[in-house]
């Protein structure tokens, strides 16, 4: 795979963020589709989130909300939902974007989230209590 500034602007972002979770991105892709795994690092990473005007916490914040919204993104939410602990949010700031959810993108959706947040809270408590 060919890198360039936008990767390499996308990557130390990410690791900023949570290093672990690039690797298994890359690693995931590389036998299907590697090139994926390069544009997910570059755009999302290297051209967006490394834009000034917000910090790392706010832009968290608005893709919790946004994937949860979506409805069809468990698996990147409870990413981004770690991404988000790990930029200063707190359980009870993700629980209430989550709440704020069921009134724009229902009840469903804001149901959804919530049990995704469940579980990667458990988990961290898990890998905390060193199980």
């Amino acid at each position: 795979m060919e890198t360039n500034d936008r990767y390499e602007k996308g990557w130390n972002k990410l690791r900023e963020i949570d290093g672990k979770a690039g690797d298994r991105l890359i690693e995931s892709l590389k036998d299907i589709a590697p090139d994926l795994g390069k544009y997910a690092i570059e755009f999302p990473f290297g051209d967006v989130l490394s834009r000034p005007g917000l910090d790392l916490k706010s832009r968290e914040i608005a893709t919790v909300a946004a994937l949860t919204a979506l409805g069809n993104a468990a698996p990147q939410l409870k990413v981004h939902i770690n991404f988000a602990l790990n930029v200063g949010c707190t359980r009870q700031e993700i629980i209430e974007v989550l709440i704020q959810m069921a009134v724009y993108a229902g009840f469903p959706a804001a149901l959804n989230g919530m049990f995704a947040a469940k579980e990667v809270f458990e988990e961290r408590d898990r890998e905390k209590a060193g199980e």
